[in-house]
């Protein structure tokens, strides 16, 4: 019998389509963060962030459930699992607050310093500490931030800090999500992140409900849960096509997609500083992605030539 194909060695057809899915991902994510920027003049914050994880827990038990996956629920670290979802709920609630003040591309520009807090923590947290180089990268993304909310010189509005924040806790769930994978399995991390999230998002509902007065609003609360719950399945079996250093570079699409969006939805065009930052930001980020790529393939030779 012939031994199944990792990702790193599928042929360059399945590539193709790996990158293919993974536009269409972050396609799916800027269409739900500008369902989200819509919605936040129609209805409050908390309601959004329900629907959002209300329905995509609701696909996600119809795909993977104690049924047809038998020891979904089974975890040897429910505490990571906990903590990384609830990270992931943070994450989500300060992006969709920030929209409500923010630009498209302002928000998708200052959410995608990930990569440099990813770098930053990797350090004390899985003990990948960075190079010299790694560093002048992280400073340059950085200042790319800053030219993008242009503090102190009657730039965006302070909500660009929200954004920040949410950064870093998409960092930091990025992280916990490469040390679960040593132990639990993909369903099972998966299915806690939206049981958490729809959790905590149902804790204060009591007091901020808010009944949808127009059957659009009421529409695009259910679409967003869809859509969104569709992007991470797209970005799943992506992962299946193409190894995940081959399609890092390709998140940095959802940026083009949020400018479109900011310009066909809410005539919001991208200010010289904005996308000065933002090409700043992401050659930074290609530059960590490729040169991590590297040193993977690197031990991996010597690894080889080890054995």
């Amino acid at each position: 019998m012939r031994p199944a194909m990792s990702a790193a060695t599928k042929p360059a057809s399945r590539r193709l389509f790996g990158i293919l899915l993974m536009c269409l991902a972050v396609s799916t994510f800027a269409i739900s963060d500008a369902m989200a920027k819509w919605l936040g003049a129609h209805i409050n914050v908390f309601m959004v962030v329900w629907a959002r994880y209300v329905v995509h827990f609701v696909i996600a038990l119809v795909v993977f459930n104690p049924w047809t996956v038998p020891g979904l629920l089974s975890t040897r670290r429910p505490v990571l699992q906990v903590t990384r979802s609830a990270l992931l709920f943070g994450c989500t609630i300060l992006n969709f607050t920030a929209l409500q003040f923010l630009q498209l591309d302002q928000t998708v520009s200052i959410m995608f310093s990930a990569p440099f807090f990813v770098a930053l923590f990797a350090g004390p947290m899985l003990g990948e500490w960075v190079g010299a180089r790694h560093w002048a990268a992280i400073s340059a993304g950085f200042a790319g931030i800053l030219l993008v909310a242009q503090p102190g010189a009657g730039g965006i509005h302070p909500a660009a800090l929200l954004s920040l924040f949410s950064a870093g806790c998409y960092a930091l769930y990025a992280i916990l999500t490469r040390m679960l994978a040593d132990t639990d399995k993909t369903p099972t991390t998966l299915f806690y992140t939206s049981l958490v999230g729809s959790v905590v998002a149902s804790l204060p509902l009591p007091f901020a409900w808010e009944t949808p007065q127009e059957p659009a609003v009421l529409v695009v609360l259910l679409l967003i849960g869809l859509v969104a719950g569709g992007g991470h399945m797209l970005l799943i079996i992506a992962h299946r096509h193409a190894p995940a250093a081959v399609l890092a570079p390709f998140l940095y699409v959802q940026i083009i997609g949020m400018i479109i969006l900011g310009w066909a939805l809410f005539h919001q065009v991208p200010s010289l500083w904005t996308l000065a930052g933002a090409a700043i930001v992401i050659a930074s980020g290609v530059y960590l992605l490729l040169n991590e790529r590297r040193e993977r393939a690197r031990e991996t030779l010597e690894a080889t030539l080890g054995d």
